[in-house]
């Protein structure tokens, strides 16, 4: 199972291809452009959210008072920020340790809290990941290139409509004194859904 190229052969939903189809006959008609779609879809799915998420991901590393806050209203901390809208609401966020390491899937659709991770990817919304994530949630971590110790308890959490989480990941080792600016980097979209580690510095002190 590789990251966002996921060998799933489950065929589009019925309104996957609706939409598609639209999208088609819209750009066929002239009445919208392409690239300029692609760009839009490409920033809500990999910087704007994921950004979002990485500046509450790095100030819970960096700001104890926040990180406090974060755990117990997560929805409350993440407004204190400025990021407020449709899905982003009941929020609950749940912090990696090195005894314990959490994934986030949803079993029945695809809840997602849009406001601060973008976009959902393919592989979230395919059945074969909200299955397997809950069955074997090990094998599909190691899949992804995440491999834990026997000793590490693994913590699966089924978003709802009514209930969406952000994972906290570990704060990488190597990062003592960094500001919020230079961590945000570290912390990817991945690891705050906990299929993957938050990246780690390399020797220049560059994400890697």
């Amino acid at each position: 199972m590789p990251h966002d190229g996921h060998d799933f052969t489950d065929p589009p939903s019925d309104l996957a291809l609706r939409v598609k189809a639209l999208e088609s006959l819209l750009v066929d008609k002239g009445l919208v452009n392409q690239a300029s779609l692609d760009v839009i879809i490409d920033t809500y799915e990999t910087n704007v959210g994921p950004r979002n998420g990485a500046q509450v991901v790095a100030r819970a590393w960096t700001d104890a008072s926040f990180r406090a806050l974060l755990m117990s209203d997560a929805t409350r901390a993440v407004e204190s920020l400025g990021y407020i809208g449709r899905q982003g609401e009941h929020l609950i966020a749940v912090e990696n340790t090195s005894n314990i390491h959490n994934l986030v899937v949803c079993t029945l659709c695809s809840c997602y809290p849009w406001t601060v991770l973008g976009l959902p990817p393919v592989w979230y919304k395919s059945a074969p990941y909200r299955s397997r994530a809950v069955s074997e949630p090990r094998q599909v971590l190691r899949e992804f290139g995440t491999e834990l110790g026997d000793n590490v308890e693994i913590r699966v959490w089924d978003s709802t409509s009514e209930m969406r989480y952000l994972v906290v990941p570990a704060r990488p080792t190597g990062t003592d004194g960094w500001t919020e600016e230079e961590l945000m980097p570290l912390v990817s979209r991945n690891a705050m859904i906990g299929v993957e580690f938050a990246r780690s510095p390399d020797a220049s002190g560059a994400a890697t």
